[in-house]
């Protein structure tokens, strides 16, 4: 049935790439081997599937635009790590291709990979050997098909958790594209005759867009499950046996300002599938969307505008057709939280795992806090097992009682901040890249965010709320990377140094929030945000939270206090 949807519309550019793209191939090898700095517009799409990004120091295009010279072109390189785990070598590994391939920093994304930055492209090749030479792969990171199977990083030695990571790993193995493009191009793998390949979940068209899968532990919602294209919500009978899933779809964060087909949708829930069934079940939804979704209008193409344009009735019926079984009820679900991990808490093996906060992800020394130095000190020290979280933050597990000093001693000696050091703020607050790296950006993040948060904290401490846990993220463009349309406060670039302020989501991620306003000066962020945190302190309803107080008063109201 691929390509129903196709034939009847006429398929945007991209499509006709993929389609001619030999699965994968296109001209990459041959861009590869020319001395230039960059590959041609045609291959882009295609090098995303490989899991790498070209981009340019954005920071440098004017100048060198007015001195008539090409941009500074780098790439960006994301690894593909199942349920975020690497083994302490793996980390040290990564961390020593930082230096030697990148820009001397790792960052972790916010659905638990490693990005390298600043990647010339002469260091493509060597990168890509070297980290599957670590055993671990960049296909499939980028482009549009299943990327990184995320689940809860939380190293707990309970049945569920050791099942839901173990499916999180076979999930992503099951749904690696299957041409020999990956292997030709970086590995120096046999080539062979792209004719005689198939991809059988795929097809030669792959995905209308990106597909994100992530797993939740039962009644944690670390993985903000509805912001993505599926959810598993992992079910457990009362003796705590893992039985089956809840399978929620048609979740996506992208939107396009001044394009109202676009918006952030959360995802539905379709039904509920024995754990038995659970790889029929998502090659069924895979394949429906491949089918079926958009292929001639690439903002629409996500799987959530077929679920909201369809239904979950079509789709249920659907799955049925391509699964050949029927989905049973959805189990009602209970979120008791959302949690960041962070700190220190026993692993239940009579050892402990220490959860570090990393400041928007990004892994690197400065004059004040020497992070990606005491990091790898921790690894070599002790070899822990390493989890990344869909929160940008690093877990190390299997520490014993009499080590917690010592990792506490590194810590302090590098100037890196504990739990019981940032703030609530801080803790609970995300940036994407956005500047110089992404082409996508309008504004600025990453680079923004800290100063944001700074003059907030003193504003929330001024009005004794520093106890508070408020979910705050920030993207530079409303492509939304770092989820913040389910956060309580959504801060999103509208244009050069204006960002549109969103309020009213939840702590748990179950809630989308809405604009208060559209275009607010990076320098009054703060200011626009103050008499609705000293309402919330006036006005709240006993243990009620920021965005649930928010919610309640509603937007116009919100708006009127913020102006006055």
């Amino acid at each position: 049935m691929e390509g129903v949807m196709t034939e009847a519309a006429k398929k945007s550019a991209v499509e006709v790439e993929k389609e001619n793209s030999r699965l994968l191939r296109g001209n990459i090898g041959e861009q590869l081997a020319q001395l230039t700095s960059f590959f041609t517009s045609s291959e882009h799409n295609l090098l995303k599937c490989h899991g790498t990004y070209q981009q340019d120091d954005r920071d440098k295009r004017q100048d060198l635009m007015r001195q008539g010279k090409e941009k500074a072109f780098s790439f960006m390189v994301r690894t593909k790590l199942p349920g975020g785990k690497l083994t302490a070598n793996q980390y040290l590994e990564l961390d020593r291709f930082a230096e030697t391939y990148a820009n001397g920093t790792l960052r972790i994304t916010t659905r638990q990979g490693i990005q390298f930055h600043g990647v010339l492209k002469g260091n493509l090749k060597p990168l890509m050997k070297k980290i599957n030479q670590a055993m671990i792969t960049t296909l499939g990171a980028c482009g549009d098909v299943v990327r990184n199977v995320c689940s809860c990083p939380a190293p707990l030695p309970d049945r569920q958790k050791i099942e839901i990571e173990r499916y999180a790993r076979d999930i992503s193995n099951r749904t690696l594209p299957q041409s020999n493009a990956y292997h030709e191009l970086w590995l120096d793998g046999k080539k062979v005759d792209s004719s005689q390949e198939k991809e059988p979940l795929y097809g030669k068209t792959y995905l209308p867009r990106k597909f994100k899968i992530v797993i939740a532990y039962p009644g944690d919602n670390c993985v903000d499950i509805y912001a993505h294209d599926l959810g598993l919500a992992a079910m457990v009978n009362p003796e705590g046996d893992l039985t089956g899933f809840n399978l929620l779809v048609g979740g996506g964060m992208g939107s396009t300002h001044n394009v109202a087909e676009t918006y952030p949708l959360l995802a539905k829930p379709l039904g509920y599938v024995s754990k038995e069934k659970i790889f029929e079940a998502l090659e069924a939804i895979i394949k429906i969307q491949r089918d079926f979704g958009n292929r001639s209008n690439r903002k629409r193409a996500r799987l959530k505008y077929l679920v909201e344009e369809k239904g979950i009735p079509w789709m249920a019926a659907e799955f049925q057709e391509y699964a050949g079984f029927v989905l049973e009820p959805i189990i009602p679900m209970d979120w008791s939280g959302t949690h960041d991990h962070v700190g220190w808490y026993k692993n239940g093996t009579g050892n402990f795992f220490c959860g570090l906060f990393v400041e928007n992800g990004r892994i690197k020394d400065t004059a004040e806090i020497r992070l990606r130095s005491g990091i790898r000190k921790i690894i070599e020290t002790f070899k822990p097992d390493v989890y990344l979280t869909l929160q940008q933050n690093i877990l190390f597990d299997g520490i014993d009682e009499a080590q917690k000093s010592s990792v506490e001693k590194i810590l302090e000696e590098h100037g890196i901040l504990t739990d019981r050091k940032i703030s609530n703020i801080l803790r609970w607050s995300m940036a994407c890249p956005a500047f110089p790296t992404c082409g996508l950006a309008i504004t600025e993040s990453e680079r923004a965010l800290p100063n944001v948060i700074r003059v907030l904290e003193k504003e929330i401490s001024g009005l004794g709320l520093e106890k508070e846990e408020i979910t705050l993220r920030m993207t530079g463009c409303p492509n939304g990377c770092a989820r913040p349309y389910t956060s309580e406060i959504g801060i999103v670039g509208s244009g050069i140094g204006q960002y549109e302020i969103l309020l009213g989501g939840n702590f748990e991620g179950t809630r989308l929030n809405q604009t208060l306003f559209d275009k607010i000066k990076q320098e009054n962020l703060v200011s626009a945000l103050k008499p609705i945190l000293e309402s919330f302190k006036n006005d709240r309803k006993s243990g009620e939270r920021f965005g649930d107080f928010c919610f309640r008063i509603g937007t116009p109201r919100l708006k009127q206090m913020s102006i006055q």
